[in-house]
């Protein structure tokens, strides 16, 4: 029961590890790709099940991504702070 207590906290810490986020402003919405880009220059791709069309250029964001294949951002969570 030890090892696996150990095991999940290990796992649960390992995940959190790789988790990055930043605050920008919404530069360009792309709903083909399912991109934004924000005013820093960098873009993220968002979860097929978001939905994109309450996102709009202007907005200021707070973006939780995870780094996956070829250095593509993957969104993971999004705030729209007021």
């Amino acid at each position: 029961m030890r090892i696996l207590a150990a095991v999940t906290g290990l796992l649960m810490f390992a995940s959190s590890a790789f988790a990055l986020d930043t605050e920008g402003k919404v530069a360009n919405v792309d709903p083909e790709n399912l991109t934004i880009t924000l005013d820093n220059g960098q873009t993220y791709k968002l979860p097929s099940e978001m939905d994109i069309s309450a996102i709009e250029p202007g907005m200021s964001v707070i973006v939780a991504y995870r780094e996956v294949d070829n250095g593509v951002k993957q969104i993971t969570d999004m705030l729209l702070p007021d």
